[in-house]
């Protein structure tokens, strides 16, 4: 009995063997290393740079002998002398970098035909501070008259 036991046994593990095998769904294959695919990278490039090539544009640089006019215009008179009046915003005014107390238009008046030194028309440049009065202004406006 022992001998039909153990070819009984012996049938059983060549069974079980086959089966193993046989559920061996992936077999005795290797499995293949992943590798990059190169040629749509390339496709993609090669359709970039023949978008940027249809789209610059190019200067084309064309020579064409062009004679240009010649001014003949008489040479620029002197300018008016400037004079630079500032105002703050506590009322203190500056004519041309000098500090001027104001006691009234009177001698604003004298204090401006001084700097003008006898220039003919002089230009006045006010510069009033956002936070000055109007009447600071109007001030320096009659003193130029």
């Amino acid at each position: 009995m022992e001998s039909a036991s153990n070819g009984h046994v012996c049938r059983n593990e060549q069974l079980l063997s086959r089966l193993v095998a046989a559920m061996n769904l992936r077999g005795a294959q290797h499995r293949d290393e992943p590798e990059i695919n190169f040629i749509p990278l390339i496709d993609v490039l090669l359709v970039i740079l023949i978008f940027l090539m249809v789209t610059t544009t190019y200067q084309r640089v064309a020579e064409l002998k062009i004679t240009l006019p010649e001014a003949n215009a008489d040479p620029m008179q002197q300018r008016p002398k400037e004079i630079n009046v500032g105002i703050s915003a506590q009322g203190q005014y500056m004519i041309d970098k000098t500090l001027m107390p104001f006691t009234t238009v009177g001698a604003l008046a004298e204090a401006l035909s001084r700097v003008a030194a006898g220039a003919k028309d002089p230009v006045i440049i006010i510069n009033a501070d956002a936070n000055a009065t109007h009447q600071s202004v109007i001030h320096v406006m009659e003193a130029a008259r």
